[in-house]
């Protein structure tokens, strides 16, 4: 292969890969505790039963928080606790991962295809023979 034409080729090899790994560095960097619910976006007690439960001495939050039994400490004395009191904060990592995991898993395959397209290339494993006469 002329010099000219495996300088384009590894070039090319290059810039693919760059296209596909900048996705996969961007989500691989990304920080991992930004997934949580804001604190402006609380969820209600009543909303989250469908994903969480608390229990306290072995007792529901609901249940205590119904009957009363939930009090905080103040410096002027104790305030007893209602459900609207009580807000939640879900992480949801696990949900965006499994979203996120077939762009990922592309981004991976394009970069071990052009890093292997960019080896060949540069050993000149890829090399052009011509037609041979028979």
């Amino acid at each position: 292969m002329p010099p000219r034409i495996r300088l384009v080729f590894a070039g090319l090899s290059l810039v693919l890969f760059l296209v596909a790994a900048v996705p996969l560095y961007g989500e691989l960097s990304r920080r991992s505790d930004i997934w949580w619910t804001p604190h402006t976006m609380l969820v209600p007690l009543a909303e989250s039963r469908d994903r969480v439960e608390i229990y306290a001495r072995g007792k529901p939050l609901t249940a205590l928080l119904q009957a009363g039994q939930l009090r905080i400490a103040e410096e002027g004395g104790s305030i007893t606790l209602a459900a609207s009191d009580v807000g939640l904060r879900f992480n949801n990592w696990n949900r965006v991962r499994v979203e996120r995991l077939s762009l990922l898993l592309v981004s991976a395959a394009g970069c071990g295809v052009t890093a292997c397209m960019f080896l060949l290339v540069i050993t000149g494993r890829l090399a052009y023979r011509g037609e041979r006469e028979r």
